[in-house]
């Protein structure tokens, strides 16, 4: 299992409050904006003073162990517990998680469609940032599409050139369906499971879109409306708005901070 940690520390070692940090990354997210699959904010209560934070993409018994063993008060996460059309019950995995959270006092917060549209720390500002794409309007449900070009001003010179710069940049494999007559300068990207933007991207303009997972239908739209289509992994798209909300709001309030990337094939 990859583990990839990042650290930004503080030399404040008394906290701050569990309020005063939830208060934080409401301020940056504003989750009342957002019509959403599962709620936002403090999703398990800990102990009232948090001194260090980790961050991952998702709430998994691996992330909940691995932050344990750093010694964190508090977690956040784009993936949070709950989610609209569970059963409700707590057994199985979800107690499993809730058990070593309870046991050890650490708070949990969640953040899923703000920390996807926030336009400088969010999963589609960062990934945006490390593609070197630029970003020049927004589309699709909730403004949660971005799309725009290259951030030097230049072009991908066709669709295996920008699925290889995709691959080198992600380091994992990529599906890539659609052929693009001219050299691709308009592309669009929306992070983890947004196939179902693809439409709009296509009305949108996009020569290109990028995102984490593929459905059926977009493979023939792909093909019939010669928009090329990137399927680069849920996980692989989403792990760079976590780590650096999290990042800014613990320099902001002089926490220790520290990201752990728990891989995912997905």
């Amino acid at each position: 299992m990859a583990d990839n940690r990042h650290m930004a520390s503080s030399t404040d070692s008394s906290g701050v409050d569990r309020a005063a940090l939830l208060a934080a990354f409401n301020a940056e997210l504003h989750p009342e904006r957002f019509k959403d699959y599962g709620p936002n904010g403090l999703q398990v209560e800990g102990k009232p003073r948090v001194r260090k934070l980790v961050s991952g993409v998702t709430a998994s018994q691996a992330l909940i162990d691995a932050a344990i063993a750093e010694g964190a008060d508090a977690v956040f996460v784009h993936h949070g517990l709950f989610w609209r059309g569970q059963s409700g019950t707590v057994t199985g995995w979800m107690k499993a998680r809730l058990q070593r959270l309870l046991a050890h006092d650490i708070n949990l917060f969640a953040y899923h469609l703000p920390l996807d549209a926030h336009d400088r720390l969010g999963n589609n500002a960062e990934l945006g940032r490390v593609l070197g794409l630029a970003a020049q309007t927004r589309f699709g449900e909730q403004d949660l599409g971005f799309l725009g070009a290259r951030a030097d001003g230049g072009a991908f010179a066709d669709r295996d050139i920008l699925a290889t710069h995709l691959q080198t940049v992600l380091r994992r494999a990529v599906v890539a369906v659609g052929d693009v007559a001219a050299p691709i300068q308009r592309v669009a990207w929306c992070s983890g499971g947004a196939q179902g933007f693809f439409e709009a991207a296509i009305d949108a303009g996009a020569q290109a879109f990028i995102t984490g997972e593929i459905s059926e239908p977009q493979a023939h739209l792909a093909r019939e409306c010669g928009v090329a289509f990137f399927a680069c992994g849920h996980h692989a798209t989403e792990r760079y708005g976590a780590p650096a909300m999290a990042d800014h709001v613990a320099r902001q309030l002089g926490l220790q901070h520290t990201f752990i990337d728990i891989d995912n094939p997905a």
